[in-house]
């Protein structure tokens, strides 16, 4: 059967996207909406209650106005705002967050799509939180590196305006900590003490890398790196978009610079444990505008839907 499909947002980066991957499919009728009634509420409205499923590819403010327009019950709607992700009702779109959540996303017809900073964020500690080898309230901090498409239009077009200067060397951001992606770093981690996160953003289109440098001795007593590594391999071992690399992954430490850029146009996620016998230093690497966003979107709209969640993302 096809489905038909509804991008409220089509013209940013993500809903872009998210058309490359489904125009291509042949299971898939997608709904258009005419430039001229973009912002048309009944046009929005009549095309998001006709959608079996409608991604929401909008600032927080009109994702929430948009889900309000939504009075069909069939309707699936995924949220690629940050909106909803700590919202009681909407299901966080993360299938590798923990046992169960892929069946809560089927039943769900409210999906919150994760953020790029903070998938890579949770995928690194839910799981040393989950097997009480980090204790919640430990303060942590992080560091993620990325690709200027994650900054939205007026990034973009700042970058591909041409070579400035200041463009040129990495650039930190959000220097008030008050980062949108804390809240739900937090609650899908189970964190209780809001991490200190460093975002910058480079001078590349796309990819993106979270580091977290840990103490051994402080996550807990007698802690190896193999302990840690092993969790995040038992945590990870039947996922097919999360792939745990091997620990001190020499191919990596071999060359002495780590590839930011090397999980780019796929869904994948690389995990790895680099390590001493005292400290730590876990790196997620994803792509921002794959796994960080709209791959991430459609994996959830295939999981919800019964298909191979994998369908088009290969």
């Amino acid at each position: 059967m096809n489905y038909r499909v509804f991008v409220d947002g089509q013209e940013g980066t993500t809903g872009l996207r998210i058309h490359e991957y489904l125009e291509r499919r042949r299971d898939v009728e997608l709904l258009r909406i005419d430039a001229d009634h973009r912002k048309d509420s009944a046009e929005r409205a009549r095309l998001l209650n006709l959608a079996d499923v409608a991604f929401l590819c909008l600032p927080d403010a009109a994702a929430r106005e948009a889900a309000a327009l939504v009075t069909n019950p069939n309707t699936c709607l995924i949220d690629a705002s940050s909106a909803h992700r700590t919202s009681p009702g909407w299901v966080f779109g993360l299938p590798e967050l923990a046992p169960g959540q892929r069946e809560k996303l089927r039943s769900s017809k409210r999906i919150a799509n994760p953020g790029c900073h903070a998938t890579a964020f949770i995928l690194l500690l839910r799981p040393l939180v989950a097997a009480g080898l980090m204790n919640p309230a430990l303060p942590v901090s992080a560091t993620s590196l990325t690709g200027y498409s994650g900054g939205g239009k007026k990034m973009i077009e700042t970058y591909g305006a041409g070579p400035a200067e200041h463009l040129l060397a990495p650039r930190p951001y959000a220097l008030n900590l008050e980062h949108k992606h804390v809240p739900e770093m937090m609650c899908h981690t189970g964190l209780v003490t809001p991490p200190l996160f460093q975002p910058t953003v480079g001078p590349f289109y796309q990819g993106l890398a979270v580091s977290v440098p840990l103490h051994l001795h402080q996550i807990q007593p007698g802690l190896r790196a193999e302990d840690v590594h092993e969790t995040l391999q038992s945590y990870y071992l039947n996922e097919a978009f999360v792939r745990v690399m091997p620990l001190r992954d020499e191919a990596t430490l071999a060359t002495g610079f780590f590839d930011i850029q090397a999980c780019n146009d796929t869904n994948r996620v690389d995990l790895f444990v680099f390590a001493n016998e005292a400290q730590v230093v876990l790196i997620a690497r994803l792509d921002n505008l794959g796994k960080g966003a709209s791959g991430a979107a459609v994996q959830s709209m295939n999981i919800h839907l019964g298909l191979d969640e994998a369908h088009g993302l290969n």
